[in-house]
């Protein structure tokens, strides 16, 4: 399910086509295996779900609907998940071909002589012969010298991969419109996706357009904002996004959660969204947004939510030593 960009107005789309021209959107570069309608809309993310009862979830997942996996080396449980693949795909009664497993390369292994290894690792760990997305987690890379900018290398080393039978699509995760450009300019790949923060609280409108300019098929996480407790909000932090009054009041209208709304919102917009949750009732009920519906009205009023509440709640430039996210929203 690929539902419009509904907010690509004219004069809107005319500034992304231009944005896009500026990364290098007119490079001739190889075709992408992926298109944004093969992404299934509704995906289940993994991120900070605990080993003990992650591979239930992930296969109530598949049982209940779900076929898109989000994953990634650093969440420590990818094992588990791969066991809850398997289980789903049994119970749901369909073939690994039937469903969409992204996974992401984590920042100590982004020395071209550790790419591969990476790789060979996480299909092990979820007992799969191929990827569909591999992303690239971020575009920092880590070891013993401590943390710098460096993504480039490792991109060229997942581009070689990209034309093996263990990956379908490659792809990036938290880069910048320089790192993007970076990347578009200087490979033979451009990326087939890229998955980044967003929510109402952070619509980022003119970066999501960008890439519909370009080519290049969005994943948001994080599509309940604060909700993900690892976000530690604070006083000073907007309401929780799923208890927001505006949302509540929609929710209420549209007889659908605030969850739900969320999820249709971020849709709405063209990309693919990865909700995460170990309650089978709520893995459920989120995969159930499928069946909500809103209007224009209903998503204007959401889009103006980040006018008093911009928010980016993901940002560990300070951690990392490193300047994330320049030129993009509350970076």
């Amino acid at each position: 399910m690929r539902l419009p960009l509904y907010i690509l107005t004219a004069p809107a789309a005319a500034a992304a086509v231009a944005a896009a021209a500026a990364l290098g959107g007119n490079n001739l570069q190889l075709p992408l295996a992926v298109k944004p309608s093969t992404i299934p809309s509704l995906g289940f993310g993994t991120w900070n779900l605990d080993k003990s009862n992650v591979t239930e979830a992930v296969s109530a997942a598949l049982e209940a609907g779900y076929r898109h996996i989000d994953c990634a080396t650093i969440y420590g449980n990818q094992k588990e998940v791969g066991k809850g693949i398997a289980d789903g795909l049994k119970k749901a009664g369909v073939n690994r071909t039937d469903i969409w497993i992204t996974s992401k390369l984590w920042n100590d292994h982004h020395h071209p002589n550790l790419v591969g290894e990476a790789l060979d690792q996480t299909l092990s760990d979820l007992g799969l012969d191929y990827l569909d997305l591999w992303l690239m987690h971020w575009p920092v890379a880590s070891s013993a010298d401590g943390t710098k900018l460096d993504y480039l290398h490792a991109w060229h080393a997942m581009e070689k991969l990209h034309h093996t039978n263990k990956l379908r699509n490659i792809g990036v995760s938290n880069f910048s419109p320089a790192q993007l450009k970076d990347i578009i300019q200087n490979s033979d790949t451009k990326p087939a996706v890229h998955q980044f923060e967003l929510h109402p609280y952070l619509p980022q409108e003119d970066w999501v357009a960008t890439h519909e300019a370009l080519g290049i098929a969005v994943t948001a996480y994080s599509p309940f904002a604060n909700t993900n407790p690892t976000y530690n909000s604070g006083p000073d932090d907007p309401p929780f996004l799923l208890k927001n009054t505006d949302m509540v009041a929609i929710a209420d209208e549209r007889g659908c959660t605030t969850a739900q709304i969320a999820l249709v919102w971020g849709m709405s917009r063209g990309y693919s969204v990865i909700p995460k949750s170990s309650h089978l009732d709520h893995i459920k009920e989120n995969f159930e947004a499928l069946g909500c519906k809103l209007h224009r009205g209903h998503l204007d009023r959401i889009d103006r939510l980040s006018d008093k509440y911009l928010k980016r709640f993901n940002n560990p430039s300070k951690s990392y030593g490193v300047k994330l996210y320049d030129g993009l929203q509350d970076s």
